[in-house]
């Protein structure tokens, strides 16, 4: 049992990697796309458009074994499965923070960006100190469950044979014809989204103190 847990563990690192890494670099890319869909220039707003309709109309394994296999394929060029990973993860998620983005920014009336030009506020400083506390209250909700929904997608990198958590306990309950590594990855996944989701709940509170 101990060789199994010390394997699970290290698959867990894994799925950690993915979870961490696609957070890092898909929030404030899917903030650059929100920007991109409200913008008045048509044809960036048509493009981000198309890329939010595909990212998220197609579903994240076949993005996964796109990223992995077209780079060879359409320009000679490869690299290792947990960069494809990481890749396909990103514009996956990016496209739906993009979303609960632009919704929140849609929710602030127009009238508090006017009203901070009138106290002689620059943009940035009305965005950082007005508008943005309340898009971050607005989207918290969707958010948080993106980010729990991140956590179980995780599993879905061994498409492509990245040795995650639940690649790990596949392997392990093939190997020992027991259905023990399965329950065991899914307690393990069960903490992991338990953490994040108190996480999220005492963010709210937080918010809702300083409200």
């Amino acid at each position: 049992m101990a060789p199994l847990l010390l394997q699970m563990l290290e698959g867990t690192v894994t799925s950690l990697q993915i979870f961490f890494l696609t957070l890092l670099f898909s929030l404030p890319l899917g903030f650059v796309v929100a920007k991109g869909k409200m913008t008045s220039i048509r044809p960036v707003r048509w493009i981000t458009d198309l890329y939010i309709q595909i990212m998220r109309g197609t579903p994240l394994i076949l993005q996964l074994i796109f990223f992995y296999f077209a780079p060879f394929y359409l320009l000679g060029l490869s690299y290792d499965r947990f960069t494809a990973c990481i890749v396909a993860f990103v514009v996956n998620y990016s496209a739906y923070f993009a979303e609960i983005y632009r919704t929140g920014l849609q929710a602030v009336p127009r009238g508090q960006w006017e009203a901070g030009k009138v106290l002689g506020f620059s943009r940035a400083y009305t965005f950082f100190h007005i508008i943005l506390p309340q898009v971050v209250k607005t989207i918290m909700p969707s958010l948080g469950n993106e980010v729990i929904t991140l956590v179980k997608d995780t599993a879905l990198a061994q498409t492509i044979g990245v040795s995650e958590l639940f690649r790990v306990a596949q392997t392990a309950s093939s190997r020992e014809f027991s259905t023990v590594p399965i329950f065991i990855a899914g307690l393990f996944y069960f903490v992991m989204n338990y953490i994040v989701s108190r996480l999220f709940a005492l963010a709210e509170k937080k918010l809702d103190y300083y409200r």
